[in-house]
């Protein structure tokens, strides 16, 4: 699909290595060691193809994006596509490379903190420093035009804190925040729903002239049902019926596994019913937009409501609205 038939730019999530230098008890990637690197030429080779999919955001993620020996040069190469480009990072080298990453056009940078000091964060995180360096680098993004956002996943082991970190974001004028709630195989639980809502709607209620604001929906739900769904069986809020519009606006890749996703959600889920994405190379060629992407895409835009168990809340709200609205502003995703 042409860009200039769409309303709406898309989302290019690439996921560009696994390895990480962060202990997260919630990831996967933790330590990881992995050897894969997507490659810059793979990356000079997707550009033409996302620009005629109608991409114009992307977003590097991993693992931790900023370990790739690369990162700056692909950067540069996105943003000189005309691509504004991203990255998710736990903030540990950012510092450091944030001015390279600024001068090659690095657009808007995503620092994963959990909690609202290095005491608990830095713990959470198993990984010492990372909270001071995450603020430093947040901080001096700011200062060179880079957008700066934080992600939180939040769970019964940290809500407590979010009203503080609230604040602490606030006078360092980070610009957007997602608090995800916290994915386990197995069921979350709070011994006081009551709790959680008395704590943390005053976050989402805020005045967004005096105190950063949450992205999206309420990690625990907007509605008394999505509230039922997420404290008795940890589902977390979806796109509201009837359709899911971030699979029209995301592809996710995998680049180590060389498969493409309608959402950054579901990547690594090819066990669970519905297409399990689709391979990003037919015949040796980078293509976007497949037969099997689409068929893909559509499941989840048309059965996303009603099947997913793993929205973001970033997700959510951006579907919901699509939806009441018909468009988005710049980065909602």
């Amino acid at each position: 699909m042409s860009s200039t038939v769409r309303e709406r730019h898309r989302y290019l999530f690439i996921r560009i290595l696994e390895a990480c230098n962060a202990d997260c008890f919630m990831c996967d990637f933790a330590l990881s060691r992995d050897t894969f690197r997507f490659s810059r030429e793979d990356f000079a080779e997707l550009l033409p193809k996302a620009r005629e999919a109608g991409v114009a955001y992307v977003r590097f993620t991993g693992g931790e994006p900023l370990m790739h020996p690369d990162v700056v040069e692909l950067v540069r190469a996105g943003t000189a596509a005309g691509m504004k480009m991203s990255l998710i990072t736990n903030g540990s080298m950012l510092p450091k490379m944030v001015e390279r990453l600024a001068e090659a056009g690095l657009a808007q940078v995503i620092v994963s903190l959990d909690g609202a000091s290095a005491a608990t964060h830095d713990t959470y995180r198993r990984s010492p420093g990372m909270f001071d360096a995450g603020l430093r680098g947040l901080r001096a993004a700011a200062a060179l035009g880079i957008l700066p956002r934080v992600n939180t996943v939040v769970g019964p082991h940290n809500f407590a804190e979010m009203p503080l970190l609230q604040r602490v974001l606030t006078t360092a004028g980070v610009r957007q925040w997602e608090l995800s709630a916290l994915k386990l195989d197995r069921p979350i639980h709070y011994p006081d729903h009551d709790q959680v809502r008395a704590v943390c709607d005053p976050i989402y209620d805020a005045d967004p002239s005096a105190l950063l604001v949450p992205m999206g929906k309420r990690f625990y739900g907007d509605t008394a049902e999505e509230q039922e769904r997420y404290f008795t069986a940890s589902i977390t809020p979806r796109a509201s019926l009837p359709l899911c519009h971030v699979a029209d606006d995301v592809i996710y890749i995998d680049g180590k596994h060389g498969r493409m996703y309608a959402c950054s959600c579901i990547p690594h889920r090819e066990n669970d019913d519905g297409p399990g994405g689709a391979p990003i190379r037919e015949g040796g060629v980078i293509l976007l937009d497949t037969p099997a992407f689409r068929a893909h895409a559509d499941f989840y835009r048309r059965r996303g409501p009603e099947v997913c168990s793993g929205c973001s809340t970033t997700a959510a709200g951006y579907s919901d609205d699509v939806a009441r609205l018909g468009a988005v502003t710049p980065w909602q995703y």
